[in-house]
């Protein structure tokens, strides 16, 4: 049977049925890919922020970082980096005392609006640690990475990074649960317990 299949792989044929063209899995979303995302993220306890600009998008976080009382926000991503600094706004670049994190702020390789998910991958700055250990995960998006499908956001990493895919991508569907235990939904039981995702227009 094996030599059949490497046979079959190496001799190539045409399709049979070329008048059969080739369908989506899922039909187009009705509603523009932002919606989409907030209604699915809403759906798996994920909060969705939009923010037509940088400014409005510092009083959102200056906001939540109030009622929340956080005081231990940490934030490695280069570009996120200057523009907090631009507005002042406070948050730590190292990892020095990072066992007292409270909230880790990340960017994101692109967002899945069919389920409500975020693309990262072990190229961003922030590593793997930052979106995992802190209670809260921030994730900072622009409205160019918002794609329809998960194959769609794979498409987003060949473009950007080539041949050179990073060693580790990873989808985040909302906060961390697990219903092992006597079938009862707990949040936070393997990382953030609380996900926040800013939509920056770009």
């Amino acid at each position: 049977m094996l030599k059949k299949i490497r046979k079959a792989l190496i001799e190539k044929r045409e399709n049979p049925y070329p008048e059969i063209e080739p369908t989506s899995l899922y039909p187009d979303p009705e509603d523009s890919l932002d919606i989409v995302f907030a209604e699915e993220l809403t759906r798996v306890n994920g909060e969705f922020l939009y923010c037509e600009d940088q400014i409005q998008l510092i009083e959102n976080l200056l906001s939540l970082s109030s009622q929340k009382k956080w005081r231990h926000i940490y934030c490695w991503e280069n570009k996120l980096q200057s523009l907090l600094r631009n507005y002042e706004f406070p948050f730590r670049s190292d990892d020095k005392d990072f066992e007292q994190a409270e909230v880790g702020i990340t960017l994101c390789e692109a967002l899945i609006a069919r389920n409500g998910s975020v693309l990262v991958s072990s190229a961003q700055n922030s590593g793997r640690r930052l979106s995992v250990y802190p209670h809260a995960h921030i994730v900072i998006a622009y409205s160019s990475q918002l794609v329809a499908d998960l194959k769609d956001g794979f498409g987003l990493l060949k473009e950007k990074y080539g041949e050179k895919i990073p060693s580790y991508t990873g989808v985040i569907t909302g906060p961390s649960r697990t219903a092992d235990i006597e079938k009862t939904l707990v949040l936070g039981a393997h990382g953030p317990r609380e996900l926040y995702v800013f939509l920056l227009e770009e």
